[in-house]
């Protein structure tokens, strides 16, 4: 039989654990909201910028926008990897990471030479104790993204696309899409070259869309219609509308894990708390039970010294 003074330590520890995570829980739970509506808020702009870019390419110059165009020789490959900063939030951090190592050997394998761009403290001690330096570490803003983040990515990303010295031919992004308070889907993202999904049909908010720049990929320049006009210039327009498509992809991505780091955080300590719970009671029962089995042989104990008096 267990010692009744240990089952009660026990119960008030996992009370003092109750207590905290249910703290951490409302925390949370304050939090999703305000990073939920920044993620929400991001939207549109993402969208207008690739609406944009989708209606002013196919009536530019090739030359014009060399981001769009693939290479014809994948050699390095450039993954940015988005987790948060703390932990206590169930596989949020777990499914991201173990999905960029499975893409980086994939890469490997064919290969291909794989940059590790890390943001957020988990993915920079993963990859760090694995043996893989990556190429950009950003901490402590998983839970508040800044722009110059994103800034700072894209810029590295769009230059050495087409940086003959160090060129990458491939760009991705790894992270958790918030599909809401509750549910958080791993999303894998092609950046560079562009790929046909847009965001509104790679998250899920519309139907999966047609390539979008089909057209653009084959058409002949000699059938280039005349009636558009660049200012200042077509080069410098798509220059524009390719900086703003990389930093808003970042950036987008980096609020959007931000959104659903709240609220996997949310679930764990709720799974937590409830678990916490539900020992506290089992433990209450064994300690009564306990108890009143002790009760039971000091009654025995006290009758049958009674009788032996008497006898």
């Amino acid at each position: 039989m267990p010692n009744l003074h240990d089952i009660e330590r026990r119960i008030n520890s996992v009370k003092s654990t109750s207590q905290i995570t249910r703290t951490m829980e409302m925390v949370a739970a304050a939090k999703i909201r305000r990073a939920t509506e920044r993620m929400e808020g991001a939207i549109p702009w993402t969208r207008a910028v690739s609406d944009m870019l989708v209606t002013t390419a196919p009536n530019a110059p090739l030359q014009s926008e060399p981001l769009l165009q693939p290479h014809d020789e994948v050699k390095r490959c450039l993954i940015t990897v988005v987790t948060s900063d703390r932990g206590l939030a169930g596989g949020f951090n777990t499914n991201v990471l173990r999905h960029a190592e499975k893409l980086i050997k994939e890469k490997e394998s064919q290969g291909i030479e794989v940059e590790v761009a890390a943001c957020g403290k988990k993915a920079i001690g993963y990859f760090t104790y694995r043996g893989i330096k990556p190429v950009f570490e950003f901490a402590g803003f998983s839970a508040d993204p800044v722009h110059e983040e994103a800034l700072e990515l894209s810029l590295y990303t769009g230059n050495s696309y087409h940086d003959d010295d160090h060129m990458i031919d491939e760009a991705y992004i790894i992270h958790n899409h918030a599909k809401n308070a509750a549910e958080q889907i791993l999303i894998e993202r092609q950046i560079l070259p562009i790929k046909q999904e847009s965001y509104a049909s790679l998250l899920g908010l519309v139907d999966k869309e047609e390539d979008i720049f089909l057209q653009f990929r084959e058409r002949d320049d000699e059938s280039l219609p005349g009636d558009t006009d660049f200012v200042p210039d077509a080069e410098s327009v798509m220059y524009w509308l390719m900086k703003e498509y990389l930093r808003n992809a970042y950036f987008y991505a980096l609020l959007d894990s931000a959104a659903g780091e709240q609220g996997a955080r949310r679930n764990a300590m709720k799974s937590a708390t409830d678990n916490a719970n539900e020992m506290v009671s089992t433990l209450t029962r064994v300690y009564n039970r306990a108890r009143q089995g002790n009760i039971t042989t000091e009654i025995n104990e006290i009758v049958g010294g009674a009788a032996a008096l008497e006898e």
